[in-house]
């Protein structure tokens, strides 16, 4: 295949795809890296994800076919292909995955009969050049590729390692059939006689291109396999590796997908072609990581400590360190993102919209982590030269531990540098701090997806499915009427008390009631369920709570109130229409409050979660700082100006494609179906939502939000309160500003000027305590607490204390004091104290001169202050400075009294 006649990468993806809607699939557009209501996967990892309820018969789709071009990300679990990056020329973090899906329509034969066509006529690959593996006791599928004319010797049965497929621990799974490219006998690596796929031994000969798996099964918890209702097909394959095969290259990075991104490193670096080709696996590991952070960043992943931002940061710091391991260290990853932007954004268009976002978020992340990796590595240094002179191969699980604790330094990283230096990481005892940290640290939070709050559809099964499934399978649906009606007429088509099918309720039995048509809208989305009464001629139930099950189910969840309720009986269903109001006024808030959001801090401040109730609305956004005062009177006027303006609020149902194309907004980790409800507020807002909302943005009354603050790196929150709320919220404050002028005997308006005045007095007599009786209270204290905690390293007396002062000439006279005590006693040290406080530090030594070796006291207070993100300096034997970040004395002090680093810093200092 000469240069001119080389498919693009784009048209590699278009052939399949229209070769499949040829054939009657749906295109169905790739669903956001974060999975959608499943807690089994941290990353959408193949691109059957997406209709993994289709394949376990829970979900209806309007087509049996479809195929579609999905974004993968692999980096933990089974299917984790991090460390493979860089030393292989095929594997990646993030990737595109090309496939063709069908749900109970055709299965073996068909499916292998479409790939034959595609790879050998639409893409013209050799035959000869195609190895086929089967599952070893899959006759059907051997047969259907025997029908094909392919020869047996080129059809391989394999074992489950191979050709089974899981995509998690539980859900869809079976056999699988893998199409493999022969490159050639010179691209053997094995140097095998037998050289074959069959050795499965790793050989860049054979490069796996399709994978047709067949869904046959179910996964359980407990290990069984169930067979699917509907079984089906679902195949994977990588367009990063067909592209290679199709442009005639064995390494994916040398496709017009990656060069044009691997020039644009060469630029900001300033490498010349030599140096590329020196710093090749460096590249590709940069390349890569740096694709998929713009990916995930576009996706709404920020860089965190926990779930997916601990993912993304991860590999940014990944690529930020080969980066200096080839001598560069000036910030890359901002620029290098533009560059995917520029390869991929005529597929995925989101790329270009965030662009500013993703290329800010790379630029803070590179400086944050600019402060801290110098200490860091100077830590793994000392930390490699100890286990080392030990005499020992693995780096201790808990100092691995403390660098990831302290310095943000991820364990993926010391394993990199461990290896180059041929150690390995204790990955228990990292493990065992890992979680003892947790225990200590509860408010921390875990990793959890945004699962719908109380849904019944759950994955694994059958308990949770139970109601849902059973009722599904009876053919019983719920109407849902609304979002016009607040009152309507039913039947109660089925019963449970206390979580059992039931046909009769009695007074005082906790129910959950199925109607063949309600206005009670279950909790999702965000917003909460309704609540209210239902009516029957034999009694009543009281409705505390609406959950959404599976197949269209609603269930009323309450308590018989009076008399007795039966399956079958009609029923009035009457909500509590004050509450229901209260809640339409905070959802359509909330829509108000997210555009106000993107024009006044940008398109990236996207909706991350949200709590829709009736006395409040909670939202969370993407945002990497905290809000100005003056930014949070904006956002705040903004949404009470589109109030003001009484605008039309409109639903309607459309095709989710059409939606998107008139600008609705779809939220991440959001499932949408094929079609959508879309909540137009005039021409300033559109969203897709299933939540129910006012008329006119004027019922809404007035907005104020309450508080606004960081809930997770990179994620902000703001509460607030409309209508009612904004009532009670004023009375309350007019309350509490009455009291305080009736303490100060002062007007409401002049209370701001008398506690400025009051605030002044207290400095003044705080000033004055502190010169003196401060130090008089506190230094005998900090004497006894020092000798306690007071360590001996090369004979020398260390004493690392943190104290709760934030006046400087206090901190150095209790230092004197401390030094002076340990000059009676004829002992030398040294006394570092650091306020708590003010992050202030004072450090001195004691008199006598046979403290050998005489350590540097300056140099020390340099060193560590430098290593906490501070400064500071001064003589041999006295010395101060401060960290910027008073609550990281804690970690300063901890490692002031590690014996190890004060050996390590007594041999350096002296």
């Amino acid at each position: 295949m000469g240069d001119a006649s080389k498919p693009t990468w784009t048209s590699v993806a278009e052939t399949f795809l229209e070769f499949f809607r040829a054939r009657r699939h749906t295109v169905v557009p790739s669903s956001s890296l974060i999975p959608a209501n499943d807690p089994t996967l941290l990353f959408t990892n193949a691109g059957m994800v997406q209709f993994k309820d289709a394949f376990l018969g829970l979900e209806r789709r309007p087509y049996a076919r479809a195929t579609s071009l999905q974004k993968c990300m692999r980096v933990q679990g089974k299917h984790n292909d991090l460390e493979t990056v860089g030393p292989s020329p095929w594997h990646h973090t993030f990737f595109q995955m090309l496939g063709n899906f069908s749900f109970g329509d055709y299965f073996k034969r068909e499916a292998v009969a479409y790939a034959w066509e595609l790879m050998t006529q639409s893409y013209g690959i050799d035959p000869e050049r195609l190895v086929i593996t089967v599952l070893e006791p899959d006759d059907e599928a051997h047969a259907a590729w025997k029908a094909l004319g392919v020869p047996d010797a080129r059809i391989l049965r394999m074992g489950e390692e191979t050709n089974f497929w899981m995509m998690a621990e539980v859900g869809p799974c079976g056999p699988t059939s893998e199409l493999h490219f022969d490159w050639g006998p010179e691209y053997c690596t094995c140097r095998q006689p037998n050289c074959s796929v069959a050795l499965d031994n790793g050989c860049l000969r054979w490069l796996e291109a399709w994978n047709l798996v067949f869904m046959q099964y179910d996964q359980r918890a407990d290990g069984t396999r169930v067979p699917l209702p509907r079984p089906g097909v679902d195949t994977g394959m990588g367009l990063e590796r067909m592209v290679s095969i199709m442009q005639g290259v064995h390494d994916n990075y040398a496709t017009d997908m990656f060069v044009p991104i691997m020039d644009r490193l060469q630029r900001i670096r300033g490498d010349d072609i030599a140096e590329r080709r020196q710093h090749a696996l460096a590249y590709r590991v940069m390349v890569d990581h740096g694709r998929a952070m713009t990916f995930l960043l576009a996706d709404g992943v920020v860089p965190g400590n926990e779930g997916r931002g601990y993912v993304v940061r991860m590999i940014m710091r990944r690529a930020m360190r080969f980066a200096r391991s080839t001598g560069t260290n000036r910030p890359f990853l901002a620029e290098l993102a533009g560059g995917v932007v520029e390869v991929m954004h005529s597929f995925y268009p989101e790329l270009r919209a965030r662009q500013s976002f993703i290329e800010t978020t790379a630029r803070s992340e590179e400086e944050r982590f600019a402060q801290t990796l110098t200490g860091g590595l100077e830590r793994l240094e000392e930390l490699i030269a100890s286990t080392l002179r030990q005499g020992r191969r693995v780096l201790p699980g808990e100092e691995v531990f403390r660098l990831y604790d302290t310095y943000g330094f991820p364990v993926e990283m010391t394993r990199d540098v461990a290896r180059e230096r041929g150690l390995e990481v204790d990955d228990v005892g990292f493990a065992r701090a890992m979680e003892a940290q947790r225990e200590r640290a509860r408010a921390a939070q875990a990793f959890v997806l945004n699962a719908e709050p109380g849904a019944y559809i759950v994955t694994g099964r059958p308990t949770e499915l139970s109601k849902g499934s059973l009722l599904a399978d009876e053919g019983l649906t719920t109407e849902f009427t609304g979002y016009t009606k607040h009152n309507v007429r039913g039947r109660i088509t089925a019963l449970f008390v206390r979580g059992t099918r039931a046909e009769k309720a009695g007074a005082g039995d906790e129910v959950e009631v199925v109607l063949d048509r309600t206005p009670f809208y279950p909790e999702g989305g965000g917003q909460v369920g309704d609540t209210g009464v239902l009516t029957t001629a034999s009694g009543s139930v009281m409705i505390s709570d609406t959950k959404r099950a599976l197949g269209g189910i609603i269930l009323h969840l309450g308590k018989v109130e009076r008399g007795s309720v039966r399956v079958g009986q009609p029923v009035r269903a009457i909500i509590d229409r004050t509450r229901r109001l209260d809640i339409m006024r905070n959802h359509t808030a909330t829509h108000l409050l997210h555009q106000a959001l993107r024009e006044v801090l940008g398109e990236h401040a996207r909706q991350a979660g949200s709590l829709v109730a009736p006395d409040r609305l909670r939202f969370d956004f993407i945002h990497l700082s905290s809000l100005t005062p003056e930014q949070r009177d904006l956002i705040e006027t903004t949404v009470n100006e589109r109030i003001l303006e009484d605008l039309p609020v409109r639903a309607q149902w459309l095709a989710y494609e059409d939606a998107l194309k008139r600008g609705a907004m779809a939220l991440f980790g959001e499932k949408y179906g094929d079609r959508v409800r879309m909540i137009s507020i005039d021409r300033y807002s559109r969203e897709l939502c299933g939540g129910t909302h006012l008329s006119r943005t004027g019922q809404t009354g007035l907005f104020k939000i309450t508080s606004e603050g960081s809930v997770a790196s990179g994620v902000r929150r703001i509460e607030a309160v409309t209508g009612r709320g904004v009532l009670a919220l004023i009375t309350r404050q007019e309350s509490i500003l009455r009291a305080v002028a009736e303490q100060f005997r002062v007007k409401p308006e002049e209370i701001p000027d008398r506690v400025r005045r009051l605030s002044e007095q207290v400095k003044e007599v705080e000033r004055r305590a502190k010169s003196g009786v401060a130090l008089s209270e506190v230094r005998d204290e900090i004497v006894k607490q020092a000798k306690r905690d007071a360590i001996d390293v090369s004979g020398i007396r260390f004493i690392f204390e943190k104290v709760n002062v934030d006046n400087a000439q206090t901190l150095r006279a209790l230092a004197d004091y401390v030094r002076d005590d340990l000059d009676r006693d004829h002992k030398p040290g040294i006394v570092f104290l650091a306020s708590d406080s003010s992050g202030q530090v004072v450090a001195t030594r004691t008199r006598h001169d046979d403290l050998a070796p005489k350590v540097n006291v300056g140099d020390l207070v340099q060193d560590l202050t430098q290593e906490f993100g501070g400064s500071g300096g001064g003589r041999e034997d006295f010395a101060q400075g401060g960290l910027k970040d008073p609550s990281r004395v804690s970690d300063l002090i901890e490692r002031g009294r590690d014996p190890e680093y004060l050996r390590i810093k007594i041999k350096r200092l002296a």
